[in-house]
Formats: C-alpha cells, structure tokens, sequence
C-alpha cells in the first residue's frame, strides 16, 4: 500500500513519475519529427513505394530501442528480451504475443528492423499517428477480405507480421479471449506462428490505469521468444474454418499457460 511507503520509496516513485511523463513526452515529440520531417524527406528521396515502407519501418525500430533504452536509463522500468536474435532471424513469419501493458509492441518492434504490424481501423483516424503507420505500410484491422490480401501480400515477400491475438491489452486477473484473426490470417495464407510472451511484474500501463498511475515498486518487463507453431498441424482438419479454430484454441493454451500447482 501506498500508504505504508517509506520517505525514500514515495521519492522513488515521484521520480518514476516524473521520469515517466518525460519519456512520453519525448516519444510525442518524436512522432511529430517522424511526421514532419523525416516522413518528408523520405519521400521525396525514395520513390519506390515497398523500399520507403521499409526505410520507415528501420527508422521506427530506432526510434522505439531509443525510447526503451531512455525508459530503462531514466528508471522508469526495467526489461529483459530473451531471444531477440530468432525474431531478427524470422521470415515469412507471423509474430504472436500477448498484450498486458500499453508499450508491448514498442518493446517487439524495438528488436526488428522489418516489421509490419495489424492495427486497429481507428488509428487511421489520428491525426498524430495516420502518417507514421501509412508510410510504414501497417495494415488496417478492417474489412476482412482485404485484410487477409494485405497480409497474404506481405508474407508472400518474407515480411514479419506481428498481431495481438486479443486486440486490445489484458485486464489483469481476468481471462483473456482471443480474437480469431490471427488464426485465420496463418490457415489462409499457410503461415507459421513465432510466439512471444510478456510479463510485467508489477503490473504496469495497464488498460485500466493512466501513464502516472505507477506502481510502489519499479515495474520489469520480460519479453520471451518462444517456438513457433506449425500451421502444417492444423491444416489437415475438413475445413480451414475448423483448422483457424483448432489452432485459435492451442494459441490461447500456449499464450496464457494453466498455472503450475
């Protein structure tokens, strides 16, 4: 409890908030340099649509392993990614994880110069954001024949595709339940899976919590990279409708595991 803080532990945690605005604040300012300045140049010196996504998506990585490396330096977590070098390694491949805190994919795509990424039609919206994910070619979450020949285009040239099965973070102590997109998205186009799992302890950028809602005590991300899943298992079911739901079902054992007893 809060209350029952030490002097030195209530500093502690002033400092991890203020630290904590101080990041978001310099990941605001440098979206806006993204999309007024570099996104600008960038066009103007790279004509070819596909060799552009991927310039912006290399800018992005850097970007984001700036601001994982600023989080950590300035105190306001601790991470750990084991097995960073399999997904800089992966091809054709979709990447899997699950989804308790608001910098998930941050901490991903901070290991991977090539990244596409499903995300949700709203973003389209933002004005902040539009620019930055169009010019890295992510694909909307919308209609779903064309989401599945956009992600079909993608992995047909060797890209990583990274999905949150949920589509919205974890609610701590509640069950989680997966969409089935991803499922559907690797019967359909014959994809294997790369499964990754996030914990934070304690919990931390939570969907229910504003950014200054701190814990007492420093959060710690561990990212695993886990093995992948064969689609090959699953498409020897009748239809491809039953093999998406067989493997939606392993993909939820796997992601949130029974604990041991």
């Amino acid at each position: 409890m809060t209350g029952m803080l030490s002097i030195m532990q209530k500093l502690d945690k002033l400092r991890r908030i203020i630290a904590t605005g101080f990041c978001f604040a310099l990941f605001g300012v440098g979206g806006l340099c993204l999309t007024f300045v570099v996104l600008p140049l960038l066009t103007r010196s790279i004509k070819d649509k596909t060799e552009r996504e991927l310039k912006v998506q290399g800018v992005i990585q850097k970007n984001f392993d700036f601001f994982c490396r600023t989080m950590k330096s300035t105190g306001c977590i601790d991470y750990r990614i084991i097995g960073a070098e399999l997904l800089r390694q992966d091809r054709n491949c979709i990447i899997v994880a699950n989804h308790p805190s608001l910098i998930d994919y941050v901490l991903i795509a901070s290991c991977l110069p090539q990244c596409d990424c499903l995300v949700k039609a709203a973003i389209w919206h933002n004005p902040f954001i539009k620019a930055i994910v169009k010019a890295a070619g992510y694909i909307p979450n919308q209609a779903p024949d064309s989401l599945l020949n956009d992600c079909s285009e993608r992995l047909k040239y060797g890209n990583v595709l990274l999905i949150f099965p949920e589509g919205t973070r974890t609610t701590p102590g509640q069950p989680s339940t997966l969409q089935r997109g991803a499922a559907q998205i690797a019967v359909r186009t014959g994809t294997d899976m790369r499964l990754v799992h996030i914990t934070v302890t304690p919990n931390f950028l939570t969907k229910e919590k504003m950014w200054y809602q701190v814990p007492d005590s420093k959060p710690f991300f561990k990212v695993e990279v886990k093995g992948k899943i064969p689609v090959s298992d699953f498409l020897t079911a009748d239809s491809q409708a039953t093999a998406a739901r067989n493997l939606n079902r392993h993909l939820a054992h796997v992601l949130f595991p029974e604990p041991e007893q």
